[in-house]
């Protein structure tokens, strides 16, 4: 019996976030050891190659123990989910809709946190 086939760009956000979790550049082997659920080889080779062509990771050459490659993000988490969430906005659609939406689903930290970046506060408070 095979595994449940996940939603689309799920398995991707899945070796996203492995490697964003990890110390360091991982193997092929690596993330799919990480990622479990019984994916082949293979099939996580593939998603790591076509996340390197839309620029999403980077990789290098295995300095050690025989040929491969090493993969890491090509950006922080956060700075991907900035861009994401800008991708959102400058498309079509109601941007102040958008904005609304989101601002109205904050938790009151997250909303305190946000008035304070719009203000140009520290995080800490200026302590």
């Amino acid at each position: 019996m095979s595994a449940p086939r996940r939603a689309g760009g799920a398995l991707e956000s899945e070796v996203m976030a492995v490697l964003w979790a990890a110390a360091g550049p991982l193997s092929p082997a690596e993330v799919q050891r990480l990622v479990g659920g019984g994916l082949a080889y293979n099939t996580v080779q593939t998603i790591l190659i076509r996340l390197r062509e839309k620029g999403l990771v980077r990789r290098r050459i295995k300095l050690t123990g025989g040929r491969g490659h090493l993969y890491f993000p090509a950006e922080e988490q956060s700075a991907a989910a900035a861009r994401q969430m800008r991708a959102v906005l400058d498309g079509p659609g109601d941007r102040r809709a958008v904005l609304r939406q989101f601002t109205a689903d904050l938790d009151p930290d997250d909303a305190e946190l946000l008035r304070a970046l719009l203000r140009d506060e520290p995080e800490d408070g200026g302590a």
